[in-house]
C-alpha cells in the first residue's frame, strides 16, 4: 500500500483558508442578518444557504463556468493578473467557501441572536461604539456559536468532494485532498489504501464533533 499524504497536506491548508475567510467574511454578514429587520435581506440569506440543499455537482458546473477562462471572474484574473483559476488551489478556496458558508454564517448569527438585547443596548447606552460592542460584548457572548462555526466549517471543507472535483480536478499536491485520494483508491479498486485514508478522516471528524459536543456541554452548565 502506498500511502501518500501530501493530500492531508492540501486538505488541511484548504481547510484553514477556508475557515479563516469565512470568519471575516461572515461575522459582519451574521450581525446584519441577525439584528436587520429589513424585509429583503432573508433573500439574500436564502441565497447563502443554498449550498445546503443544492447538489455539489450543480454548485461545482456553476462555479467552473464562473471561474472558467471564458467566464466572467475566470476572465478577469486571466487578463488582470494573470492567473488562471479553474483547476487551481484558489479555485477550491473559493469553491469550498461557497460550500461551506452556510455552516459558518447559520453559526454566527445563532451565536448573535442568542445574546440578550439588553447587554447590546446597555452597551450602547455606556458610549460604545458599534465595533467596540462587536469586539468586547458580543463575540465573548457568543464564543461557543464561534467555535461552532469553526469547527463545523474546517470539517464540512475536510471532507468536501463533488465541488473540489468539479472546478479543482485533482492534481497532485495541488488540488487532490483526501476525499478525492479516497475515490480514487476505491476507482483502483486499491480497498486498504482508500480504508487508510478514510480512517484518519473519520477519527478527525469524530474528534471536532466530539470537542464540538463538549464546548455545547460546558457552556450549558455556565
Amino acid at each position: 500500500m502506498n500511502f501518500d499524504p501530501v493530500p492531508f497536506r492540501v486538505s488541511i491548508e484548504l481547510g484553514l483558508w477556508v475557515t479563516a475567510i469565512l470568519f471575516v467574511l461572515c461575522l459582519p454578514a451574521a450581525w446584519i442578518f441577525a439584528r436587520s429587520t429589513r424585509p429583503w435581506l432573508v433573500w439574500i440569506e436564502s441565497l447563502g444557504s443554498m449550498p445546503l440543499v443544492l447538489s455539489p455537482t450543480v454548485l461545482g458546473f456553476y462555479l467552473l463556468l464562473l471561474l472558467s477562462p471564458k467566464g466572467p471572474l475566470g476572465a478577469f484574473f486571466l487578463s488582470v493578473f494573470g492567473i488562471r483559476l479553474a483547476f487551481s488551489f484558489p479555485a477550491i478556496v473559493i469553491g469550498s467557501c461557497v460550500s461551506s458558508l452556510p455552516f459558518m454564517l447559520g453559526a454566527l448569527k445563532t451565536g448573535i441572536v442568542a445574546i440578550p438585547s439588553h447587554i447590546l443596548d446597555a452597551s450602547a447606552t455606556l458610549g460604545k461604539g458599534r465595533l467596540e460592542t462587536v469586539f468586547r460584548v458580543a463575540i465573548p457572548n457568543m464564543r461557543p456559536a464561534i467555535f461552532s462555526g469553526l469547527v463545523n466549517t474546517f470539517a464540512h471543507t475536510l471532507g468536501e468532494f463533488g465541488v473540489v472535483l468539479m472546478i479543482g480536478g485533482s492534481i497532485p499536491g495541488v488540488t487532490k485532498v483526501v476525499s478525492i485520494a479516497v475515490y480514487e483508491r476505491v476507482e483502483s479498486l486499491d480497498f486498504a489504501g482508500a480504508q487508510a485514508y478514510a480512517i484518519v478522516l473519520v477519527g478527525a471528524s469524530y474528534a471536532g464533533v466530539l470537542a464540538l459536543n463538549i464546548a455545547q456541554r460546558r457552556a450549558g452548565r455556565r
